[in-house]
């Protein structure tokens, strides 16, 4: 039986980083919001939240944010319903203002946290363009490594549910306590000092 060479089975095309760098230039000029959006619109797509408050372990990203929002603390996409399927290619459906909904009472609930301190900005994709969230959404991670991407996990979290609460609460939770659902988990979470120090660590 002949090997595998890996090789013939190797697809690159400079055409496809083309496209998805033309699409992080789209995303990192489209207007800055602040977090909600003032209005709802339709669609998916992938979206950043930026931090500009007075978070002490935050106060090299707020300083960098204060004149153009160029360091995301988060990204996050929103995909059609019934995407990882196959089974869809409409984007008729509020799920890309309903993630920063989501995100806002998040921040809301948050007792060291202010909503006013976040801004968001994002890209709508529509049709076959929806095939781009996932790539557009790691380019923005590799890129920027948000903080509550790379090393704070949990943010985007959601409540696990009845008969689920057996978890530990995430990195996020205990750095930003507040969230209702958050406080019924009852698995050992990580300590407070150990998160502020990988905190502080990837700030350096």
């Amino acid at each position: 039986m002949n090997s595998v060479n890996a090789e013939l089975h190797t697809f690159r095309s400079p055409k496809f980083r083309s496209v998805v760098e033309e699409a992080i230039k789209f995303f990192e000029d489209t207007p800055v919001h602040q977090l909600p959006p003032p209005s709802r619109f339709t669609g998916c797509g992938v979206y950043a939240l930026y931090y500009l408050g007075e978070y002490e372990l935050y106060a090299r990203i707020a300083r960098l944010n204060q004149n153009a929002r160029v360091l995301p603390i988060y990204v996050g996409k929103a995909v059609p319903p019934g995407w990882r399927a196959a089974r869809t290619t409409s984007t008729e459906r509020k799920s890309l203002y309903g993630r920063l909904r989501e995100h806002t009472r998040s921040i809301q609930q948050a007792k060291n946290l202010e909503i006013g301190d976040f801004r968001c900005r994002f890209v709508i994709l529509q049709e076959v363009g929806t095939d781009l969230i996932v790539p557009i959404e790691a380019t923005l991670i590799r890129k920027h490594r948000p903080l509550w991407n790379s090393v704070v996990d949990g943010f985007g979290n959601h409540d696990p549910g009845r008969g689920r609460y057996n978890q530990a609460q995430s990195e996020w939770d205990v750095l930003h306590p507040g969230r209702s659902w958050a406080d019924r988990l009852r698995g050992k979470p990580p300590s407070l000092e150990e998160v502020v120090e990988k905190i502080r660590a990837s700030l350096d």
